[in-house]
C-alpha cells in the first residue's frame, strides 16, 4: 500500500501531461540556444579569436551545427518514449523506431559537412555512408509509418472474465514503475555523457579518452542496453496479465528489434544500416502477425458466441 501511494505521489512529477509540456519548452530553448552557441564557436575558431588544436569536424562547418540542437531534441523524443511506456507497448516500441530514425537523420547533418564532391563517389567511405543513410531514412519512415497504421488497429475483445481488469492493472502498475526508475536514468546517462562530449571536443585526439569514431553512438548506445533490460522485465511481467501465444511472440519479437538496434550501435557502414532496417522491418512484421491473429480470434469468440 506504501508502495502504491508512493507510485501516484512521483509518477505525476516524472510523467505527467503537465511535466511532458514543460519538459518540451526547456528542451526547444536549450535547443535553440545550443545552437546559436556552436555556430559562434565555429565562427570564432574560423576567425582565430579562439584556437583549438585540431578541432573536431563538428566545429569546422556551420553545418554541423545543427547536429547539436538536435542531439538535444533526440534526447526529449528519448523521455517521451518513457512516457509512452506505461500507456501503450506498441507506442513505445514506435518511439523506439522514431528516435533510431532521428539518429540516423541527425547523422546526415554530421556526414553533410564531410562530403567529398568528386567523381569518386562510390570509392569514398563517408560518401558511401552518407548514400547509405539517405536511402535508409526513407525506407525507415515508410516503415515507421506502417508501423503506425497496424499500431492503431485495435480489434475488440469479448471479455468477461473479472480478474482480467485486475491483471491488466498491475502490468499498468509495473510498466508505471519501470517508467518512472527510467527516468532519472535517462537524466544521469544523457548528463555523463554530455559532459564527456565537452570535454572531448576540446581536448586533443592524444589526451582526449573517449573515441569520436562513434559520437552518433553518445549516450543512445548506453541508453538502448537499458531499454534491453527493460524490455526483458516487462515480457516477465506480462506473463501475469497474458500467456496468449501471439501476445508472447510480438513482446518477445520487440525485444528481439530492440537488441538488433542495440548491435547496429558496434558495425559501421552498410552492416550499421542494415541492421537498423532489418531490426524495425522485424517489429512491423512481428505486429502485423500479430494484429491478424488476434482478427482471427476474435471472429472465433463472437461464431462461438452466436451459436
Amino acid at each position: 500500500m506504501e508502495l502504491s501511494k508512493f507510485l501516484d505521489k512521483i509518477y505525476p512529477k516524472l510523467l505527467s501531461e503537465k511535466t511532458k509540456e514543460k519538459s518540451e519548452r526547456v528542451i526547444l530553448w536549450i535547443a535553440l540556444i545550443s545552437f546559436i552557441i556552436h555556430l559562434l564557436i565555429i565562427a570564432l575558431i574560423k576567425f582565430d579569436i579562439i584556437f583549438i588544436y585540431e578541432p573536431s569536424n563538428l566545429l569546422k562547418n556551420p553545418i554541423a551545427a545543427i547536429y547539436t540542437p538536435f542531439s538535444f531534441i533526440l534526447v526529449y523524443e528519448v523521455y517521451l518514449l518513457i512516457y509512452y511506456l506505461p500507456k501503450s507497448t506498441s507506442t513505445y516500441v514506435s518511439k523506439q523506431y522514431e528516435i533510431i530514425a532521428l539518429i540516423i537523420i541527425r547523422r546526415l547533418f554530421k556526414d553533410l559537412s564531410d562530403l567529398s564532391l568528386t567523381s569518386n563517389w562510390f570509392n569514398i567511405k563517408n560518401d558511401l555512408q552518407f548514400t547509405y543513410d539517405l536511402v535508409a531514412s526513407i525506407l525507415l519512415f515508410y516503415l515507421i509509418y506502417l508501423f503506425h497504421i497496424h499500431r492503431i488497429k485495435v480489434y475488440e475483445t469479448i471479455k468477461n472474465n473479472k480478474n482480467y481488469s485486475s491483471s491488466i492493472s498491475k502490468f499498468i502498475n509495473a510498466k508505471k514503475w519501470i517508467a518512472t526508475a527510467l527516468v532519472p536514468l535517462l537524466i544521469f546517462v544523457a548528463l555523463y555523457s554530455f559532459l564527456n562530449w565537452s570535454i572531448g571536443v576540446f581536448q586533443t585526439s592524444d589526451t582526449n579518452p573517449i573515441s569520436f569514431k562513434n559520437i552518433n553512438n553518445i549516450f543512445f548506445e548506453q541508453f538502448f542496453n537499458i531499454l534491453i533490460i527493460a524490455d526483458v522485465i516487462l515480457l516477465l511481467f506480462s506473463f501475469f496479465h497474458t500467456d496468449e501465444f501471439h501476445k508472447v511472440m510480438r513482446n518477445s519479437g520487440f525485444i528481439i528489434s530492440t537488441i538488433l538496434i542495440r548491435i547496429s550501435f558496434s558495425v559501421t557502414g552498410i552492416t550499421n544500416t542494415a541492421l537498423i532496417v532489418f531490426a524495425i522491418l522485424f517489429g512491423l512484421l512481428m505486429l502485423v502477425i500479430h494484429n491478424k491473429f488476434e482478427k482471427q480470434l476474435v471472429a472465433e469468440r463472437i461464431a462461438k458466441n452466436n451459436e
